[in-house]
C-alpha cells in the first residue's frame, strides 16, 4: 500500500536524524600560535554541513547527438559558522592560520611545506549520543573568513562568523565501513 504512514515510519530509522546533534572538530597546525582555538572550535563551531560532492559532465557530439559521460569528481567549498567568545581566541588562531599561509605583509608563507593542512571531522551523533557517522575533510585549510557584523542597535545576541574551507577529498565512516 503506497500511502501507509506505518509503512513510512518503519523506514524512518531512529526517527530521522536530528541536524543539531553534531560537533566539528580541526585541529589547528602545530607550526602556528593558536592557543586554545583548536579544542574551543568544537564548542564554538555552531553551524556546518556534511559536504557534497558532484562528478563533472563530459558531453561527447557524434552525428548531432551528445552523449553524456562521467567525469572528474569535485568538491564545493565547506563552511562553518563559529561563535565569537570575548577573548577571539577561535577568530585569532584561525586568522594566524591564515597569517602562515600568507602574511599581512610580507606575501609570504610561513608555515613549511603541506603542514598548513589539517583533517577536519564534523561528527554526526544519534539521540542516544552514539556517533552515527563520521565525515572526514582531507588536508582542509581555512581559505576566508568572514566579517563579523556590528551595530548600535544589535542587541541581545552573540557575534558569530563564517569560515571557508578548503579541502581536497572526504571520507565518510559510519561504524562499518569508510566511503570516499
Amino acid at each position: 500500500m503506497p500511502f501507509s504512514i506505518n509503512n513510512f515510519r518503519a523506514q524512518l530509522v531512529g526517527q530521522g536524524a536530528r541536524p543539531n546533534l553534531f560537533e566539528v572538530i580541526v585541529p589547528f597546525p602545530t607550526s602556528i600560535n593558536s592557543g586554545e582555538a583548536g579544542s574551543k572550535t568544537t564548542f564554538m563551531c555552531k553551524g556546518a554541513q556534511i559536504p557534497g560532492a558532484d562528478i563533472g559532465l563530459v558531453e561527447v557530439p557524434y552525428f548531432g547527438r551528445n552523449i553524456k559521460l562521467a567525469g572528474n569528481r569535485t568538491f564545493a567549498e565547506w563552511t562553518t559558522t563559529v561563535i565569537n567568545d570575548e577573548d577571539f581566541s577561535v577568530h585569532g588562531g584561525i586568522t594566524n592560520w591564515m597569517n602562515g599561509i600568507n602574511g599581512h605583509f610580507e606575501n609570504d608563507r610561513s608555515i613549511p611545506g603541506t603542514d598548513y593542512q589539517s583533517d577536519a571531522e564534523v561528527v554526526h551523533y544519534t539521540k542516544e549520543g552514539d556517533v552515527a557517522k563520521i565525515i572526514t575533510l582531507k588536508n582542509c585549510w581555512p581559505s576566508s573568513v568572514a566579517a563579523i557584523e556590528l551595530g548600535w542597535d544589535t542587541n541581545d545576541s552573540v557575534e558569530e562568523f563564517t569560515v571557508t574551507w578548503q579541502y581536497d577529498y572526504w571520507e565518510a565512516i559510519d561504524g562499518t565501513h569508510a566511503t570516499t
